[in-house]
């Protein structure tokens, strides 16, 4: 509504499809096309509800707060808490790409690309229930999906205070047992084996190294 283009405010925004997959699964797409908007909130609702971790290309702040603000117009209560990721979010605090979109991301980092639309015109085809715009809709958002998957799986090594997948002595990153211990890493008052996990590159801290257990590796050395 910002934007000094918009003439008149015919009626607020609805979500009309929904791309998603568990980590490692196949890509599910529900939409508006055979149910009501009401109808995909409640599954939504549901997967998020279930979900441990969200991970999502500028979720922070666009998609999470869109999916929010149509839950609370229908007085759905909020979801059980979970964590996000942001990929945007951290592909700017990693790196400097020359752009952070999801399209640009995916091309510098030889995953692929996102898939060319109509733009508008694909929108205002779903909205009148045309079946062909429904489908171009559908394809677009799932390889939108696929192609976030991939690079998240390009950057999860890198990221920093990544939400713990780890259940005993993997890798917080990814849950990899392919584990590798490199040296140690040395703070102020203790110090700690350093271990760097070989599937997704991640480098992350082990068990507390004790004062005896440093006596002795020192008069080793």
């Amino acid at each position: 509504m910002w934007e000094t283009d918009v003439i008149k405010k015919i009626r607020p925004f609805t979500i009309l499809s929904v791309a998603y997959q568990w980590l490692g699964g196949k890509t599910q797409v529900i939409a508006c096309d055979n149910q009501s908007e009401y109808d995909l909130l409640k599954k939504l609702h549901k997967l998020l509800d279930e979900a441990d971790i969200v991970i999502a290309h500028n979720g922070d702040s666009f998609d999470i707060k869109k999916i929010n603000a149509r839950f609370i117009v229908y007085k759905f209560h909020p979801p059980s808490p979970y964590k996000t990721i942001d990929t945007k979010k951290e592909a700017k605090r990693i790196a400097a790409f020359d752009s952070n979109s999801l399209e640009n991301l995916g091309i510098d980092l030889g995953e692929g690309e996102k898939i060319k639309h109509r733009g508008f015109a694909m929108w205002e085809g779903c909205m009148a229930g045309k079946k062909k715009d429904w489908e171009e809709m559908k394809k677009y958002n799932k390889k939108d999906v696929d192609l976030l998957y991939r690079v998240y799986l390009r950057l999860r090594g890198w990221i920093k205070n990544h939400p713990n997948f780890s259940e005993s002595g993997e890798c917080p990153n990814c849950n990899s047992r392919n584990v590798q211990k490199r040296g140690f890493r040395v703070l102020r008052y203790s110090r700690y084996q350093s271990l760097q996990c070989q599937a997704c590159g991640a480098w992350f801290r082990g068990e507390k190294i004790s004062e005896k257990s440093h006596h002795s590796s020192s008069q080793k050395i």
